[in-house]
C-alpha cells in the first residue's frame, strides 16, 4: 500500500468524483483490537486510486498506528483522512488539522466527579476478571510536540508510548480493564452480552450526569466512550465538508462502513446521519466483499 502512495491521484482527480469512503476501524477494517490484514491494506490501496478514503475511530492515533500502520509506515500516509477520537484529532494528507480538548470543555471538577463515580461503580461490578486501566484519558501530541524517527525510516515518525498521553476528545471506561488479554476480552464480551454490564452502567451514568451534556457510546468488546454530545463520529464530517474550501472537492457522497450501527453502538450516529450513505458490516471480510462489489476491485 505504501509503495503506491506517491502515485495516488490528487483528491480532485480521483475517477469516482465527489465520493469518499469512510471506515470504522475495529470490526470493520480490523478484527477487534487486532491488525489489518495485508489483503485489506492492498484493497484499500486499490480503492484509493478511485475515491478518497479515510478512517474514523474512537481510539487514539497511537492505537490506530498499531492496527493500520507499520513500523516503517505512518498510518497518516495510508489514508487521505485520518480521524482519531471521532475526529477530535484529525489529519488530512498527512498534515494535522485543528484539535479539540474534552477536559478543557468539561472542566477538572466535573471530570473528577465523573471518574470518581465510575471507579466506585466498577468496584462493585462482578465480572469474570478485572485487570488494569479502568478509565483511560490520554493525550495524542502533535507531530511538532513529539517526533521520534524510527531507525528504519528516516522520514517516518512514532509516538513515544512511554509518556502519559491523554485522549483529547473522550474518556474510555472499561469494567474489566483495558489491560485484559485477548482471551479475557472475549470472555468479558460474552459475559456482557448475557448480563448487560455496560448497558446498565451507561444507563446509570446517563441518569447521574444528565446535566453534564455527555454522550455514552458502547463499542468494541470491553468498554464504552464518554464524550460531549455532538462529539460522536459525526464530528469528523465537518472536516470532510471543509475540503471544498481547500481543494474545491465537494464530497456529496460519503460512504460510511461500520459494524456497531445499531442504536447505542458507536457507529450509530454517523450511520444514520443524513449526510452519509451507511453500510453495516459484520467483519473485515464483509467490508472487503462489499467494496469489491461496489467498486469492481
Amino acid at each position: 500500500m505504501a509503495q503506491a502512495a506517491s502515485v495516488y491521484p490528487p483528491l480532485e482527480e480521483r475517477p469516482v468524483k465527489e465520493t469518499i469512503c469512510l471506515f470504522d476501524v475495529d470490526g470493520t477494517l480490523t478484527p477487534a483490537r487486532g491488525d489489518a490484514s495485508s489483503e485489506m491494506l492492498q484493497l484499500l490501496s486499490s480503492l484509493r486510486h478511485k475515491v478518497a478514503i479515510g478512517f474514523v475511530g474512537g481510539s487514539d492515533l497511537i492505537k490506530q498506528q498499531e492496527q493500520l500502520g507499520t513500523p516503517q509506515i505512518p498510518v497518516t500516509s495510508l489514508f487521505d483522512f485520518c480521524f482519531s477520537e471521532n475526529g477530535l484529532t484529525a489529519y488530512r494528507l498527512g498534515e494535522q488539522l485543528a484539535s479539540q480538548s474534552f477536559i478543557g470543555w468539561l472542566g477538572e471538577d466535573k471530570y473528577k466527579q465523573l471518574v470518581n463515580f465510575c471507579l466506585r461503580y466498577i468496584s462493585e461490578i462482578d465480572c469474570p476478571v478485572k485487570r488494569g486501566t479502568f478509565v483511560e484519558f490520554r493525550f495524542v501530541p502533535t507531530v511538532e510536540q513529539r517526533v521520534v524517527e524510527w531507525p528504519a525510516c528516516g522520514t517516518c515518525w512514532q509516538l513515544d508510548q512511554a509518556k502519559p498521553w491523554i485522549r483529547n476528545g473522550m474518556v474510555n471506561v472499561s469494567p474489566v480493564g483495558r489491560n485484559a488479554t485477548v482471551a479475557e476480552r472475549h470472555a468479558f464480551n460474552a459475559y456482557d452480552q448475557q448480563h448487560k454490564i455496560r448497558e446498565k452502567f451507561v444507563a446509570t451514568l446517563k441518569e447521574k450526569f444528565a446535566d453534564f451534556g455527555l454522550t455514552f457510546s458502547i463499542g468494541g468488546e470491553i468498554s464504552f466512550d464518554v464524550f460531549p454530545s455532538g462529539w460522536d463520529k459525526t464530528y469528523c464530517l465537518q472536516h470532510i465538508k471543509n475540503e471544498k474550501a481547500i481543494s474545491g472537492v465537494d464530497y456529496k457522497t460519503i460512504h460510511f462502513f461500520g459494524d456497531k450501527t445499531d442504536k447505542g453502538g458507536n457507529d450509530y450516529e454517523i450511520f444514520e446521519d443524513e449526510r452519509t450513505v451507511g453500510h453495516s458490516v459484520r467483519s473485515p471480510d464483509d467490508t472487503m466483499r462489499e467494496l469489491r462489489e461496489m467498486f469492481g476491485l
